[in-house]
């Protein structure tokens, strides 16, 4: 029996598993994948929890899978990145129970650092990849991948994107299958101890296991489809771009990719044959390009060329292949700008207020407090990866040295701080560096929906964990000037930094400890401008409730904002901010 029910991608993906039998899943929250897990951690007989960062998530997971348990991993694009050292081990060791990883990339980098394709690491592992191209075929492919795990012993990605990741659609749901036994772990040092004698023989086993794949990829048991219309005119697709070819040129002919690593390299010839003009159409990659290319098949170029950038759309691909492109509404005129700042009573503001009022060069890290860029706190220098920031401050303070005049500052998250900051910390201690870290401990994970982390010891699922002691940890490894800010008091703030900063050839670390305002909704009463002078400091602060007249210049407060927080109180020389 199958019923009907309207699912994102995310959550077709997590109900898959959880159908399938799998019993574990593991991760680190990450736009757009981090719903997946937490809709897995929801289903019946299932364990799930929140890893230090994705390298840690995979292997984890694959431990569970060596133990015979089918097994869900999930993370962003970037979070590959993090996730490549045990991934290209995996794909030699193979698997015991299915193992799965969801790898949900962002072209047009809606919450990203950077645009990247997760087929090349599907490619350069010699794993298999999957690629849906709507809610019902996430279910069905997440479904299918775990038995292709265990038939080819080899972790399966299932490739996502933002629009497949959270878009809603129908999606027929089977039954649940019989949830099969973990397999018996049985003791085998040359499939599992991959010390140079052993993985040469895996090596062998794994180019074996690429050609079993690739046999399959071409075969009609495989997730790919022909839509045969006007042969002058035949695509090559996958994925998102799918539903935007189909809308854009509804005559041609269309090769839908299920599977798109190993590329089916015969399926392509063979609908190359049948088309007189063969195209390839992705977003933000050349990898199907150049997979088809590969396989001897010429590939032409739109007319107007594709964007090599940025997600597509139906209009970008009438363009491209210079069909008209229909009007759409006109642009609303006179909005007012609304760029993106730190909630009203964010605990993260004061702080890069007080570093900016130091023209400190500040190193920044990934999450809510990358806000902290833009005017008008303008407090950041520099913002790379996850953990950077601390490794970076540490290659500023080489660089420039306790001579230059401009302090160095390094500032990063507390789950960011688990993910990969405190190894980078290590480092510094290790080699005696100097400077300014500033934690920021808002109590959670943020940026991506308030998951726990090893600092506030909430799991995923409810259960009790372990609160590490953030102050206790950095103290451990060595570092001898630490102490806890409260965040909100501007005076404190304003002394820890001075007195920080000002000790260049030692290394100071301060944690600013306050829970997010999302975290506990503590609203007080409003405040609002009795007697503004029209000093402009308050705007200083970027509060999105602190506003200017233009006729007057002079400040306002809107109390539908305003949650009470104080913070601007204390900024006023004037008194003229009150409750």
């Amino acid at each position: 029996m199958k019923d009907m029910m309207l699912l994102s991608g995310n959550e077709a993906v997590a109900r898959a598993a959880a159908d399938a039998g799998a019993t574990v899943g593991t991760g680190y929250p990450g736009t757009p994948s981090t719903e997946t897990l937490e809709a897995f951690a929801r289903e019946e007989g299932v364990y799930a929890e929140w890893c230090t960062n994705e390298k840690v998530a995979l292997e984890v997971a694959l431990g569970a899978s060596a133990g015979g348990a089918r097994t869900l991993c999930t993370m962003k694009h970037v979070g590959v990145n993090v996730a490549a050292d045990p991934l290209f081990t995996a794909a030699y060791t193979g698997v015991g129970g299915g193992l799965v990883i969801l790898a949900a990339d962002d072209p047009g980098m809606h919450s990203s650092q950077n645009e990247q394709d997760s087929h090349w690491y599907a490619q350069a592992a010699h794993v298999l990849m999957l690629d849906p191209a709507d809610s019902q075929e996430a279910h069905d492919l997440a479904r299918e991948a775990f038995s292709l795990s265990e038939r080819f012993d080899v972790p399966v990605m299932v490739r996502s994107t933002v629009r497949i990741a959270h878009t809603k659609t129908p999606v027929q749901v089977q039954d649940a299958a019989a949830r099969p036994d973990a397999r018996p772990y049985e003791k085998d040092a040359s499939k599992w101890v991959m010390m140079p004698a052993f993985a040469k023989g895996r090596r062998v086993e794994q180019l074996s296991r690429v050609e079993e794949m690739r046999a399959w990829a071409d075969s009609a048991e495989a997730p790919n489809r022909i839509i045969l219309g006007d042969a002058r005119i035949g695509v090559v697709c996958a994925g998102a771009a799918f539903q935007h070819v189909r809308e854009a040129l509804p005559d041609a002919s269309i090769l839908k990719l299920g599977v798109t690593c190993p590329l089916p390299a015969e399926t392509v010839r063979s609908f190359a044959d049948g088309v007189d003009e063969l195209y390839v159409v992705e977003e933000a990659s050349t990898y199907l390009a150049d997979a088809v290319c590969a396989a001897g098949v010429q590939v032409s170029q739109p007319v107007n060329g594709l964007p090599k950038a940025g997600e597509l759309s139906p209009n970008l691909i009438r363009h491209a292949f210079g069909r008209p492109v229909p009007e759409g509404s006109a642009p609303v005129e006179g909005l007012p700008a609304r760029p993106p700042a730190l909630c009203p009573g964010c605990p993260h503001r004061v702080v890069f207020k007080e570093l900016s009022r130091q023209k400190a060069i500040i190193c920044g890290d990934i999450g809510c407090y990358t806000l902290g860029a833009l005017p008008p706190l303008s407090a950041m220098d520099a913002c790379v990866d996850m953990g950077a920031s601390v490794s970076m401050a540490h290659g500023f303070e080489l660089a420039l040295g306790a001579d230059d005049g401009r302090p160095v500052v390094g500032v990063i998250g507390d789950s960011t701080f688990a993910h990969s900051g405190l190894s980078s910390l290590i480092s510094t201690v290790y080699n005696a560096g100097a400077g300014t870290i500033c934690i920021l401990d808002n109590r959670t994970t943020a940026m991506t929906g308030r998951q726990g982390n090893p600092f506030n010891g909430q799991q995923i699922q409810g259960r009790a964990g372990v609160e590490l002691d953030l102050e206790r940890v950095v103290s451990a490894i060595g570092v001898e000037h630490v102490r806890t800010v409260d965040p909100n008091d501007v005076e404190a703030v304003r002394a820890a930094v001075r007195e920080a900063v000002r000790e260049k050839d030692r290394l100071d670390v301060l944690i600013f400890k306050s829970p997010c305002v999302l975290l506990e909704r503590k609203v007080q009463r409003p405040y609002y401008v009795a007697s503004c002078t029209g000093c402009g400091v308050c705007l200083t602060l970027g509060c999105p409730a602190i506003g200017k007249y233009p006729d007057t210049g002079l400040s306002y407060i809107d109390p539908q904002m305003c949650i009470g927080c104080g913070q601007c109180e204390q900024y006023c020389r004037f008194n003229a901010i009150v409750r």
